[in-house]
This record gives structure tokens, C-alpha cells and sequence, in this order.
């Protein structure tokens, strides 16, 4: 992945890691208004500053969290999420909480369970286990220790919550692993579409390869050159133009009397490997019709249409095709330029009639039509 798409992965990342942190703060707004009616109520059995301290000491470490996030230090930690801190750090303030109420225990006990709602999702099964022991261990230990020191009104209620609170624990680490096996399911069934789906891509590309090349040379084929040097026709800058060549091998059908079909076949191919080591990318070469060629030139004036086409001719005749003994190889070219606006069926007549010259003057040549474009 590129450095760019990193930082776009990571914004992305941090920017939902903070949506979710809104939803905790949002979470915890809204116990602490459930706090201040314990209060008002007269259910809390510690001084109000004692309470206006716990929730000092809340606000505290959520910015502590809220500056992990806001800093971009929480993409150190092996979870970026801090999902099990943010989970086990609201267990331990709501126990300290359930501590400082007596009778509203029963009623906050379901606190645990939004608590732990939000690691369902986001936390292993064996996480999620463990932040599950955590809940109740810790609110077992408080009624433990307020029954050692005496302080426990009514132990059999305590004895309650205390098995409630073990059943919803239980319950949700059993529900939690149930959603983390269906995500798991689903994500390898989102693994295997993906598969199939760029296994289709691939052969929709081969299937689109196949309808645009010539099967022997390789070279794309007149359908599909026709619509690149149409769409290359139809971008092309009023102050530009394009070279365009039609390329006849010479004395071919000589080669196919004397020396067969095969032979003749691998003239062709030996001249698109020629080809394609002559040219530059970007330039477009298609077989054009039988031993025919067609070349284009994108943004190509004369003198390099010319140099080009003059360089394609010298390669071709020094070449010599494995395992087929041809005296000589030649080519002749018809070259003309196309400019914006203009038709390319009319080009394709001037190149064609340039090449007509050009055999007609003795072959193993290049004929431009110069005079039709004005040049």
C-alpha cells in the first residue's frame, strides 16, 4: 500500500475510532445524570464531594483517551481501538460507583450489561470472557468485603445480584461468541466473493484481450484498433496531431507459394516482434488485414512518423524468422498526419493511396501524403 493510502486508511480509521469514543462519553453523560437523581434522591451513602470527585476523576481519564485518539498514539497499540481499556476502565468506575450506593444497587446492576455491549463486536471471544470475569468478580468482591466488615444490609439480596449479574455475564460471553463466529463467517464468505470476483475480472480481461489482439502476430486487431484511433481522434488538441501509416510486407504471397502458409505465418509474427521493439509505448500497431499493418503515432509530427516508420523498414529487413529461409524481407509504408476534426476513414485513403506510390516506386519504401494535409 502507498504511503497516501496509508494516511487516507488511517484517517479513516481514526475518524470512526472517534465516533465510537463519542458514543462511550455519550454513555457515560448519561449515567452520571443517572447518578445526579441517585444523589438528589438521597441514595448515595457517601458525602456529594465524594461524588463530585469520582466524577472529576471520570471526566479526567476520558480526556486522557480522547488525547490517545485525538494524537494518533492509540495506532501504537496492537488493538488502535483500546476497546478492552475503555471497557475494563468503565467496570472499575461503575464498582467504585456501586460502592457508594446501597439500595440502587439492584437497579444499576444493568449498567454491567450496557458496559459490556460495547466490546460485543469489537472483542475475541476469550477478551471479552475475560472483561466479562472482570464485571463480576469485581462487584462479587465488593459485596465480599462490605459483608466482612459488616456492611451489608441485605445479604440475601446481594447474594441475588450477585448470581444475576453471573447469568448476564455468562450469557453475553456465550452471545459474544456466537457474533464473533458469524462475523468470522461472514468475513471468509467476503474473502471468497472477493476471490471470485477478481477471478471474473481476470477473465473478462482475457475475454477483452482475445476480441482486441490477433490471435498470430499478438498485435491488436483492425476492430480494435479502429476504436483507439477514433477515441485518440475525437481528445486530440486543435494544435496537435497524430501519424498514421499503412504497412504492406512485401512480395508475401511469394513467400506462401514457395515456402508455405507456415512460413508465412512466421514472416508475420517475426515482424510484430520487430515492431514492438521499435516502437515506444503509447504508439499503436494492429494487423490491418492479412499481411496489412496499420500504425498510429499519438501526438507524432512527420519527421518522426518518417524516422519511425524508415527505422520499422531497416529492422524488418535485417531480420530473419526462425527456421524459415526467405531471400529478403522487405516493407513499404504509406504515411500521412491526422489532425482535429478531420474524418480517419479519409486518412486511411490517403495513407492508402501513399502506399500504393510506394509500391508502385519499386517496394522497400516509405511514401508520405503530405500534400493532402498540406505539410
Amino acid at each position: 500500500m502507498s504511503p497516501s493510502s496509508q494516511r487516507i486508511s488511517h484517517r479513516a480509521l481514526q475518524s470512526l475510532l472517534l465516533k465510537r469514543f463519542g458514543m462511550a462519553v455519550a454513555t457515560y453523560t448519561m449515567i452520571l445524570l443517572l447518578c445526579s437523581v441517585a444523589l438528589l434522591g438521597g441514595l448515595f451513602r457517601v458525602p456529594a464531594s465524594t461524588a463530585m470527585l469520582g466524577v472529576g476523576l471520570v471526566a479526567l481519564s476520558q480526556l486522557v483517551l480522547f488525547w490517545l485518539f485525538s494524537s494518533g498514539r492509540n495506532l501504537q497499540f496492537s488493538d488502535p481501538s483500546l476497546t478492552e481499556l475503555q471497557v475494563l476502565l468503565a467496570l472499575g468506575w461503575h464498582t467504585w460507583l456501586m460502592s457508594m450506593v446501597d439500595s440502587a444497587r439492584g437497579a444499576l446492576v444493568v449498567i454491567y450489561v450496557l458496559i459490556m455491549l460495547f466490546g460485543i463486536f469489537q472483542l475475541k471471544p476469550r477478551v471479552f470472557t475475560r472483561c466479562a470475569a472482570f464485571a463480576f468478580f469485581a462487584f462479587a468482591g465488593l459485596n465480599l468485603f462490605e459483608a466482612y466488615r459488616m456492611q451489608l444490609a441485605e445479604p440475601a439480596l446481594a447474594l441475588l445480584q450477585v448470581c444475576v449479574l453471573f447469568v448476564l455475564m455468562v450469557w453475553l460471553s456465550l452471545f459474544a461468541s456466537y457474533v464473533q463466529a458469524l462475523r468470522q463467517r461472514m468475513r471468509q464468505r467476503r474473502f471468497a466473493l472477493q476471490a471470485h470476483q477478481d477471478t471474473l475480472r481476470g477473465m473478462m480481461r482475457q475475454l477483452e484481450d482475445l476480441v482486441a489482439t490477433d490471435e498470430l502476430t499478438g498485435l491488436f486487431n483492425r476492430r480494435h484498433f479502429l476504436r483507439l484511433a477514433s477515441r485518440e481522434l475525437d481528445s486530440l488538441a486543435p494544435n496537435r496531431q497524430h501519424g498514421l501509416a499503412l504497412i504492406d510486407l512485401d512480395h508475401f504471397k511469394r513467400i506462401n507459394d514457395v515456402h508455405g502458409h507456415a512460413a508465412g505465418d512466421r514472416v508475420l509474427q517475426t515482424f510484430a516482434a520487430v515492431a514492438r521493439a521499435c516502437l515506444r509505448d503509447g504508439d499503436v500497431l494492429a494487423r490491418y488485414g492479412g499481411e496489412e499493418f496499420v500504425l498510429l503515432l499519438p501526438n507524432g509530427d512527420a519527421d518522426r512518423l518518417t524516422a519511425c516508420c524508415e527505422r520499422l523498414r531497416e529492422a524488418f529487413a535485417c531480420a530473419e524468422p526462425v527456421g524459415v529461409q526467405v531471400e529478403r524481407l522487405s516493407l513499404s509504408a504509406g504515411m500521412t498526419l491526422l489532425v482535429a476534426g478531420e474524418d480517419l476513414d479519409d486518412a486511411l485513403q490517403r495513407a492508402d493511396q501513399a502506399l500504393y506510390r510506394a509500391k508502385r516506386g519499386g517496394r522497400n519504401r516509405c511514401d508520405a501524403a503530405w500534400e493532402g494535409q498540406g505539410a
